[in-house]
Formats: C-alpha cells, structure tokens, sequence
C-alpha cells in the first residue's frame, strides 16, 4: 500500500531533490504538488514545479499555484541563495506539461475533505501560507491529516536568514503559528538536523556519475546551491535541507527526534519568526509537535543517491 502525500513546495534546489525524492518512490503516491511564494515569487516556483516534474519523467503529476504573498507580513525571497529562477544551476527546458487551473489552497481543502480521514499527509518544503490558508478556509481538515511532515525552524542551530529565524518559519511565521496550534499530528525537521546533511563534494560526485538526467541536472543544481552555504559554513558543509522530509516518511529510523512544544514568535521585531522549542520540557506547554533533532548522514544520502539513480 501507498503513503499518499500533498508535496506544499517552493522550489528551490533542495526542494526539486525532495520532490524527485518522492517521486523516484514507490511506496509515496504524490496527489499533486502545490507551490508558494518563498524562496522566490509564486510564479517562478510554480514553474519550477513543473520543470522538476519533467525532469523526473512524471507529466502526470498536477502542480496548483497558492500563496503570492505571506499571510501578514511582506514577502521575502531569496534570490541570493536560489539564484534569479529559483532553480539555477542546470539549463532545464520550458515545461510542456500545464499548470493547473484550481487554487493549490482549494486542492488542498478539497483533497482532504474527499479522501478518508487520516490516510493523506501533507509535506511542506517551504513557508506555511498556503496550509495556513487552508486551515482558515476549512479548519476541519486538520482532524482529517494523517500527518504534517514539514522542513523549518531551528533551536540549537538558531537561524539562517536572521540570527534566530529559520527562512520557510520566518517568511510567514504567522501560517506557521496557525498550523502548529491546529492540533494536526506534526514532525518538525528543523536546521538542528539539516545541518548534519552535507552535501560534500565526494556526495555530489555520485550525481554527475548517473547515466539519467536527474542526477546530473542535481549535481548542477547542488554546486550552485552549495556555493552560498559555503560561504557562510566553510568548504564541504553545505546542508541539504528539504530532501529530509521525505526521507524522514521512506526511514524514520535515520532519524532521531522527541514529542515537545513548539511556539512561533510573531511579536518581535528581534526574534520574529524564532521556533521557540521547549527541547527540555520546562515549560509545560502540551507537546504539539516531533522535533528531529539528529540524522544518519550516511544513511541519508545513500537512499537519496538509490532512489534518483531509478529515474529516467
């Protein structure tokens, strides 16, 4: 039997590797990708979906375009980091496949109301808009999640885009307060564990080996995704992020977390955007959400490597 999952993305490098993730598995069956403005605007995300799918060999897959804009705050991208297409790196064609019609938040509303409760789970790769949104149209749908699995926040690592705020968190952290007091079953893999998932050279090397077109266009896309981090983490420390939430669904014993409570900041101007996680329980706030907190690098990139290798 299948996991169906709802991939919420907003490619993005990271995010093309984790949705050919899941593509290049069996055991996920992908209801349809649904795209946000975040790492750049929606449009250029939405086509970046598309273009993932093509190169994964999987035109059937629907892409909805979502969210413009954050539910409260001004938009923030990061062209720095993604380069001007979100997806530099590989000279990918202009997709064929269509864009489709329906609003990515009434794919997801709908989605969930029609299938039976607690069978679909949703995966966010990047801000919270759009599940935000979601829940605000239809708050019933989240007793109908089977599970939200979603890339963002940090505690011991702090942040990556303020000194204390994680990007997808911080570009709407607002959304992310509604979907982590929805009382919706959620594990949170936050920088406190991406950041042990580095992409070396001697890891991307088994990419541009691949006889497919994944696996080169990934290489290309990781050198030019790598080179940012590096900057900023030193040479061979460039964590791959969004790829751990789907790895996390195909073998959650590379993983390593703990039942906690996680509140988001969206008061402060200093801190906006904090995932304030109650690691050692003293607050006695009720646990909402699974922390991962630690990885099997190893173990990681040897499935990423053995799942894209299968694709065409």
């Amino acid at each position: 039997m299948t996991l169906p999952i709802i991939i919420d993305t907003d490619p993005g490098q990271d995010d093309a590797v984790a949705i050919m993730l899941a593509l290049a598995s069996p055991e996920i069956e992908v209801l349809g990708l649904t795209t946000v403005a975040g790492n750049v605007p929606v449009h250029l995300t939405s086509m970046n979906a598309l273009k993932v799918c093509e190169l994964a060999g999987r035109q059937e897959i629907p892409v909805f375009a979502g969210a413009a804009r954050p539910l409260v705050r001004s938009p923030v991208t990061a062209e720095e980091v993604h380069g001007r297409t979100g997806l530099d790196g590989p000279i990918l064609p202009v997709p064929k496949m269509p864009l489709q019609t329906t609003y990515a938040v009434d794919f997801i509303v709908d989605t969930l109301m029609a299938r039976p409760a607690g069978t679909v789970t949703v995966c966010t790769l990047g801000p919270l808009t759009n599940l935000g949104l979601a829940l605000l149209r239809e708050p019933r749908i989240a007793t109908r999640i089977r599970q939200i699995v979603t890339m963002g926040g940090g505690y011991f690592e702090q942040g990556n885009i303020t000194p204390s705020a994680e990007f997808n968190i911080y570009v709407d952290p607002h959304a992310a307060r509604l979907v982590l007091e929805s009382g919706a079953p959620i594990t949170l893999i936050p920088l406190d564990c991406t950041h042990q998932l580095l992409t070396t050279k001697a890891r991307v090397s088994q990419f541009k080996k691949m006889q497919n077109l994944a696996g080169p266009a990934i290489a290309d896309m990781l050198e030019f995704f790598e080179r940012y981090d590096e900057a900023k983490y030193g040479p061979d420390d460039a964590p791959l992020h969004d790829p751990s939430v789907i790895a996390w669904l195909l073998e959650p014993t590379l993983f390593e977390g703990k039942l906690v409570n996680v509140s988001i900041e969206c008061e402060s101007q200093l801190t906006m955007g904090a995932t304030v996680i109650d690691w050692w329980r003293v607050t006695g706030r009720p646990h909402n959400a699974m922390v991962i907190g630690s990885a099997n690098a190893e173990g990681f990139f040897k499935l990423l490597s053995t799942r894209i290798a299968r694709l065409p």
